[in-house]
């Protein structure tokens, strides 16, 4: 008599949800319209700011009602009848093709105070499954820390690079399959409703009302945690084969020895990805090796391949032959260039205070994400640049107190980052001729290339 054969592997990719058959919860719906669940998700929808949907009503419209509209929620959601409006299309131009666009749904703001409630329920059930693989949208979780692990991998000889992207990923989810997977750690049929009612609310746009078969709106509140809790099966399943998966979002990367594992990483995200009603972007999907580069989240990210012709004793920078690096992308330095020379027109009737009180936050937040890259060269040709740019304005200098609020708020955003690079963007003063906007990249003597991340 034969015993029962043991399966080393899962059969379905639904039980990744609930690997360990961990008990469902059957009563969620009273803790999202739990009235201080209401007052917390109001918080947060007020805090990330943001225009209203189809309704037309502001944020200060909701909040001038504000205990009427949450009574009016709890009560809705309590009694069954809570039905979302559509969501508002809003086109914002592809940065890599100029003409298209992609259409951001946009709820109104008495639906995204549920979707909140529910996020605020729904993340704690969902965030212990999630696998190490996955960077997207989770807490604790940012690029730095998926670009260091793949820097890492790379390092230990994982040079062979399966660089991907999904197809359409937020306007092609199949709903059926995202409900089902949800049905696996939630038993609440009412919340299933509820989720179900948020996929196909519908859009508007143009004056049309436009059904919603597929897809979760890349715009709405919970639209982050349900495409990570779609995807999650796919990563445990990769990295359950040994693949060294990278994922953020929709965009993601595997690490590999050599092309042939590259290859087969890549047919069985194909076949897992199928399963899950996923389809891979055929002209962003590519097997390349990290000599000839790739680019993740903003990054180009390549190995040197050019001969040195000193020696390494006599070489006193941190440049070494076949040495593995970073910086922006071209796509990331043209966008950032093209935002600057937009909001520094000279047609634009723009007091000195009100220019640098805008160029400031954009200066800041690219200097701040771009930082730890290899960017000393990049940040003294930008340097010159804005240079040339601002010379041009007849009016840039200011008064003494705007001068001195400008050094005070340069003071508490330096970039410095401990063990890396200390590298300082200098914010937009009016005293440029005397200082410049940007100073250069200081390296440590200490810092070493092969730890950028």
């Amino acid at each position: 008599m034969s015993e029962k054969p043991v399966h080393s592997r899962l059969r379905r990719l639904v039980d990744w949800i609930n690997l360990t058959g961990a008990k469902k919860v059957h009563s969620l719906i009273d803790k999202v319209y739990k009235r201080k669940n209401l007052e917390m998700a109001w918080e947060k929808v007020k805090a990330n700011r943001g225009s209203g949907g189809v309704d037309g009503q502001s944020l200060e419209a909701f909040e001038a009602q504000l205990e009427q509209q949450l009574d009016r929620l709890q009560r809705e959601l309590k009694d069954d009848t809570y039905q979302p409006l559509p969501v508002r299309q809003h086109p914002i131009p592809k940065r890599d093709k100029p003409g298209e666009h992609r259409m951001l749904g946009i709820p109104a703001i008495y639906d995204r105070v549920c979707q909140q409630a529910l996020l605020n329920r729904l993340e704690p059930i969902f965030e212990p499954i999630f696998d190490d693989a996955s960077f997207g949208y989770r807490r604790g979780r940012s690029t730095k820390d998926a670009l260091r692990k793949i820097w890492k991998e790379i390092q230990s000889g994982s040079e062979w690079i399966v660089d991907a992207d999904l197809r359409d990923f937020f306007g092609s989810v199949d709903h059926e399959k995202l409900v089902t997977l949800v049905a696996q750690r939630v038993a609440d049929g009412r919340v299933l409703r509820l989720i179900k009612a948020m996929l196909k609310a519908g859009s508007y746009g143009k004056g049309q009302l436009f059904p919603s078969e597929r897809g979760t709106p890349q715009g709405s509140v919970v639209s982050p945690v349900l495409s990570n809790i779609l995807l999650t099966p796919f990563d445990r399943e990769m990295r359950l084969r040994g693949y060294q998966l990278t994922r953020f979002a929709d965009d993601w990367v595997v690490t590999c020895r050599s092309a042939a594992e590259a290859r087969a990483a890549l047919d069985a995200a194909r076949r897992i990805l199928k399963q899950l009603g996923v389809e891979l972007h055929p002209q962003k999907t590519r097997i390349v090796h990290v000599r000839y580069g790739f680019e993740f989240l903003g990054y180009k990210i390549k190995c040197g391949w050019r001969k040195l012709y000193l020696p390494g004793s006599k070489i006193r920078s941190q440049a070494r032959q076949d040495a593995l690096y970073a910086y922006p992308k071209e796509k990331s330095i043209r966008r950032f260039m093209d935002q600057v020379r937009q909001r520094t027109k000279r047609t634009t009737p723009l007091k000195t205070e009100d220019l640098i009180t805008g160029l400031n936050p954009l200066l800041r937040g690219w200097g701040e994400y771009y930082k730890r890259a290899h960017v000393r060269k990049l940040f003294q040709r930008l340097d010159g640049w804005m240079a040339d740019l601002f010379n041009s304005f007849s009016c840039i200098l200011a008064s003494l107190s705007l001068r001195e609020s400008c050094i005070r708020e340069n003071r508490t955003c330096s970039l410095g980052g401990g063990r890396r690079p200390a590298l300082y963007a200098r914010l937009l003063r009016p005293d440029y001729p005397e200082t410049g906007f940007w100073e250069s990249v200081e390296i440590s003597a200490d810092f070493e290339f092969t730890s950028v991340f």
